[in-house]
């Protein structure tokens, strides 16, 4: 690659022929004895067995070619050169573009073929993972909530994700507008000239001064919003969650502090009083289990599921008074008592007409999906979900993805997580909830 990289697509970028001083075309004639300075020759010259000097017309030849498959027997070494060119011209993810300029192959295709040979090829696995290895071995002492390693989302340009992120761009890693943004034009008039007068020349190189705190300023609170975590502000308002809402309300309060102490010191402290949250906790349940007169552990686990199980006696006797006080069809009741028996005995309810007959409005139409952004990246499933659910598929594939990563880290998930996760209707969150597991994406806890 290194030796055909000098040589671009463009006719002009090769050489001349030593014979006829013409352009060279693939293929081409090098000579193998003479040197160090290359000695190429068309194909014309070849053949009339030109000599010049001490090149004579039986020495021993390399034919040069860009014509011969290198990671693809479709693809030829010119057209991977082309393509590398094309992803630095135009931007990785832009195919349509790449395409577009290499003319040979189309979209799909220049997409497949990078992302399988430079993006996915398994011989760079063991180096990439060395590579990541030291990478978490250098950057152990980091921020809980928060690794450099890890890959920030890469939203789309004015989604909910990207106003969220404030804009940051993780190729990049800047933001689309900065702290003090217009810092740069207090400077954009000041010219450095040898006709200057001693007090104008120091008045430039304060402004320059002031300029230079200014751009510290900026750096500081980018380098506190990196080591905190907070660039991703979703997945890091999700490790909130994981804390108890006392000390999550403790966490909102000391979150300006952070500042100062750091992210470790930080991170450390919170975690400090979430261990004594989680003591007081067991401290209380061990004087309720001696005011109880319970004496060993054994019958401390009996006692909680006894005590479970009449809470939940409780709850559905608060149930049924809520619904008998707003159901006066006694036949909709009826069938609300049925559905609720089956549910208790393991069977699978028979899906009734109660909502149609208490609310009197019919189930709203499925969802038009149609030129909606996030589509494409759907399976036919996925489709048929979105369209029943009614949830546009760009706020599916975020909640998708929110629940797998929680599913990832903790080992399993359970509905009352999946809900704390995502705030929307508690119905259309359980069907979500249960197709992922039907699929397979997450498990349960």
């Amino acid at each position: 690659m290194d030796r055909l990289a000098p040589f671009g697509n463009d006719l002009f970028d090769k050489p001349p022929c030593r014979g006829c001083s013409s352009y060279l075309t693939e293929p081409y004639i090098k000579c193998a004895e003479c040197g160090p300075t290359a000695f190429l020759l068309c194909l014309q010259c070849f053949t009339r067995g030109f000599e010049y000097k001490k090149h004579l017309s039986d020495h021993k030849y390399e034919i040069m070619t860009s014509d011969f498959p290198v990671l693809d027997p479709s693809w030829t070494a010119l057209e991977e050169m082309a393509l590398l060119e094309a992803v630095m011209d135009c931007g990785f993810g832009n195919w349509q573009d790449v395409a577009n300029q290499m003319r040979t192959k189309s979209k799909e295709e220049c997409e497949s073929h990078y992302m399988k040979h430079f993006i996915n090829n398994p011989l760079f696995s063991s180096t990439l993972l060395s590579l990541r290895q030291m990478e978490e071995a250098r950057t152990a002492d980091t921020a809980i909530p928060f690794k450099p390693t890890d890959d920030p989302p890469r939203p789309t340009f004015d989604s909910l994700l990207s106003r969220d992120m404030a804009g940051y761009m993780p190729a990049r890693a800047d933001f689309v507008e900065e702290f003090d943004n217009y810092a740069e034009w207090d400077l954009r008039d000041i010219d450095f000239v040898e006709d200057d007068s001693d007090i104008l020349h120091a008045l430039k190189i304060a402004v320059v001064d002031i300029y230079h705190s200014r751009l510290k300023e900026r750096q500081r609170r980018k380098k506190i919003i990196r080591d905190h975590g907070l660039i991703s502000l979703r997945k890091f308002q999700m490790l909130e969650r994981r804390y108890p809402k006392e000390v999550q309300d403790l966490y909102d309060a000391m979150r300006r502090f952070a500042r100062v102490v750091g992210p470790i010191e930080h991170d450390k402290f919170i975690e400090s009083h979430a261990l004594e949250f989680e003591l007081r906790r067991e401290i209380r349940k061990l004087q309720e289990y001696r005011q109880a007169g319970i004496t060993s552990f054994c019958s401390a686990r009996i006692y909680e599921r006894v005590k479970q199980i009449r809470e939940e006696e409780r709850r559905k006797r608060t149930m049924l008074s809520d619904v008998l006080q707003y159901i006066q069809d006694s036949h909709a009741c009826q069938q609300w008592l049925h559905k609720q028996a089956a549910i208790d005995a393991g069977l699978n309810p028979v899906v009734s007409s109660i909502a149609t007959s208490v609310s009197g409005r019919r189930s709203a139409p499925p969802l038009n999906l149609t030129g909606l952004p996030g589509t494409d990246k759907l399976n036919d499933k996925e489709k048929e979900l979105c369209q029943v659910v009614r949830l546009v598929p760009g706020a599916y594939l975020e909640y998708k993805a929110a629940l797998m990563n929680e599913c990832r880290r903790q080992g399993g998930l359970r509905l009352a997580q999946a809900r704390s996760l995502i705030k929307i209707d508690v119905n259309k969150t359980r069907k979500i909830y249960d197709f992922l597991i039907k699929e397979g994406y997450i498990n349960k806890a």
